[in-house]
């Protein structure tokens, strides 16, 4: 039993400047909603909080960058988000959001309880100041050089070409992503944790008292610990925020690390009056569903924050995962490298489970790990369809066929029939120990297993050939057929809770307790099941390709923006510019050359005359959008032969980053023969 008489769980606050995605589920969300869902199934007191973190730089550069407020930036993105939580599933007993009244208040009575106890340092330092805009810039204010690998556009505190932390004062050539001017650097005043204060606590709370963490999350706190902890600032100089609760002190805010999570704190105010019993009675048990980026910030960073202020429970478990790639490449929301949830719910409606399933299955628990789309295909194809979906409906289908739908009572088992049912309590056994041990990847292979024990059930025992000689004994068969079923409503009910609403739906069933798994006579005898349908689908090839072509043109996308134009050729004199004689001319004829994929055959006037062009745009143009079209035209060129036709010139084109062509022509009619200069 455990010691707690209740749980506490928080979710990582996702930014509010672009939707979710894939590795936000499979290393936050997806997890912490199979444990909860697992709780509230073992009827626990359990609450699992959540919200949008909706302040901080990347907030304000959004807004910048699209010419909006950043509370339209948080408004837009907040509604998204939480909506495809709701439609996704994740069972969020509240969605709250930082910039709401509430959490401003609670924030701000945090920072101000520690103020006046003196629980800060107060700094003053030098920082970068941009002094056309007169205000100091936040550290994704400033890109420059990184000093590390050359990457020209590196953040002032990290750099995304090769991932090291930075500080804006190592930036080669830094620049003010505001002005584009170099910034100059100011005294400013800052409130300061001063985590070195807590080390010693935190060795021996962490290093000592919590070596049951992962050893992903144990690790990276030894590490931050043993290389000794700085103070750190908890507010810093921006107009989107907390406002630091100090009189005199304006143009500040509470930085974001410091205010986000409160937003657990402030968001369980909004569910419950109660709330204080969650956060503050040591019978509550608080954990931290997170990813690995996170891990200092809740285990080091807020523990010190909750232990300053001294009326808070401290984490129990930070449950956290590694990072998810998609496709052999880093998950990149700048980049748009991902798969929305957004998108993926209009993509394949009703396939909500599907998507948690390969998320689990392949989930990032201590180690870096890869989404690919084949993988998804084929773990829908080969495992929920070809195992779950397979038994649940021979099962359900002989049933059918045999009892018209009705349970047929269990005659006398042979050991091969009591083994099988003994199994079910073995599989339970193993589910639980692995989801309790925060294994949930492990915890949903055993619990396939239940569906993986039926099949070879089935398979042993043949009910379609046994019929034909020994009717009775095929009752008993079909009878533990479906108490495997019915028992696997409730094993996989965290994991796939709309596919199990189904499978409840065909047998007719209820909801059940957690307590009830490995109960063999769930469904009585005599008891009617209604006519199944599949309860997952195949996933054909067109339908995987077509996101594979979604992420293609992605790809594609981001090489052309991040192309760089080729370098000038050498100076040429303006006489050798002058020889060349370019003329505007209209299309009047065009077709495709025979057996070419590139080359079209254009009849155009010139002013001077008509003459025939060959032009390898054949690939980007279709010969009747040409016709009638002004072009640029290189009349003086030397004639040439392609494919035995004559060329009498050369059609002026831009050649894109890609290699795809579009031809160079006057913004405005000009009479044919003008000259272009």
């Amino acid at each position: 039993m455990s010691k707690f008489k209740r749980t506490l769980i928080t979710t990582a606050l996702p930014y509010a400047n672009g939707p979710i995605h894939i590795g936000h589920l499979a290393g936050v969300y997806v997890p912490a909603d199979i444990y909860a869902r697992y709780l509230r199934l073992k009827n626990e007191d359990v609450i699992m909080i959540g919200g949008s973190d909706e302040h901080g730089v990347p907030i304000t550069l959004k807004a910048k960058n699209e010419g909006i407020t950043p509370q339209d930036v948080v408004d837009k993105f907040h509604g998204i988000i939480k909506d495809s939580f709701e439609k996704f599933g994740i069972s969020f007993d509240v969605y709250s959001r930082t910039s709401s009244p509430v959490h401003h208040e609670t924030a701000a009575e945090f920072f101000k309880k520690l103020y006046d106890e003196g629980k800060f340092v107060e700094k003053t330092s030098e920082q970068y100041y941009d002094e056309a805009n007169k205000q100091f810039l936040a550290d994704r204010y400033i890109i420059g050089t990184c000093p590390k690998c050359g990457f020209e556009k590196a953040y002032g505190d990290q750099c995304e070409s090769c991932g090291t932390s930075l500080s804006p004062t190592e930036l080669i050539n830094p620049t003010s992503t505001i002005s584009g001017n170099q910034p100059v650097l100011k005294e400013t005043k800052h409130w300061y944790l001063p985590l070195d204060q807590y080390e010693p606590w935190l060795k021996e709370w962490i290093l000592e008292g919590h070596k049951e963490w992962k050893t992903n999350v144990y690790g990276q706190c030894k590490s931050w610990i043993d290389s000794g902890l700085m103070p750190r600032a908890v507010t810093r100089d921006l107009d989107w925020g907390v406002p630091v609760p100090v009189e005199g002190v304006e143009g500040k805010v509470l930085y974001v690390w410091f205010d986000a999570p409160i937003g657990y704190i402030s968001a369980t105010k909004e569910l419950t009056e109660d709330w204080e019993t969650y956060w503050k009675d040591p019978e509550t048990r608080m954990l931290h569903f997170i990813g690995k980026d996170n891990i200092v910030f809740h285990c080091i960073i807020f523990p010190s924050m909750l232990k300053a202020e001294g009326t808070f429970n401290l984490p129990e478990n930070v449950p956290a995962n590694e990072f998810l790639n998609l496709e052999n490449d880093k998950i990149s929301t700048s980049r748009n490298w991902a798969v929305w949830l957004h998108e993926y719910l209009e993509d394949f409606p009703g396939k909500e489970d599907v998507l948690k399933y390969v998320l689990t299955a392949n989930a990032p628990e201590t180690k870096d790990n890869d989404f690919t789309w084949k993988d998804f295909q084929n773990r829908n194809n080969n495992e929920l369809v070809a195992v779950l979906g397979n038994f649940v409906n021979r099962a359900l289908v002989l049933t059918q066929k045999y009892y018209d739908g009705e349970v047929p009572a269990r005659g006398e088992l042979t050991d091969h029939d009591k083994e099988t049912l003994a199994e079910i309590a073995k599989i339970k056994g193993e589910v639980e120990k692995s989801i309790d041990s925060f294994r949930i990847r492990e915890s949903l292979k055993n619990a396939m297993d239940l569906a993986r024990l039926g099949n070879k059930y089935l398979a042993d025992e043949e009910p379609w050939k046994v019929v034909k000689t020994d009717a009775e004994r095929v009752k008993t068969i079909m009878n533990i057929c479906l108490q495997i079923t019915a028992n696997l409503t409730i094993c996989l009910e965290p994991f796939l809770p709309f596919s199990m609403e189904k499978l409840r739906g065909f047998l007719n069933f209820e909801k059940m307790d957690w307590e009830k798994l490995g109960e063999t006579d769930l469904l009585p005898s005599g008891h009617k099941v209604n006519k199944p349908e599949l309860l997952f689908e195949k996933i054909e090839d067109k339908v995987i390709e077509a996101q594979l072509q979604k992420l293609a043109a992605t790809k594609k996308a981001n090489e052309m923006a991040e192309a760089k134009a080729a370098p000038a050729k050498e100076n040429i004199e303006f006489d050798d510019f002058a020889k060349m004689d370019v003329r505007a001319g209209t299309v009047i004829e065009c077709e495709k050359v025979a057996k070419t994929k590139k080359l079209l055959k254009l009849k155009i006037d010139t002013g001077i005359d008509q003459r025939t062009v060959v032009s390898g745009i054949a690939e980007y143009y279709q010969p009747e959008e040409l016709i009638g079209k002004q072009v640029s035209i290189l009349v003086n060129l030397a004639p040439k032969k392609l494919r035995g036709i004559e060329s009498q010139g050369m059609i002026l084109c831009a050649e894109n980053a890609d290699g795809t062509l579009s031809i160079v022509s006057p913004d405005k009619a000009v009479k044919n023969g003008s000259e272009i200069r």
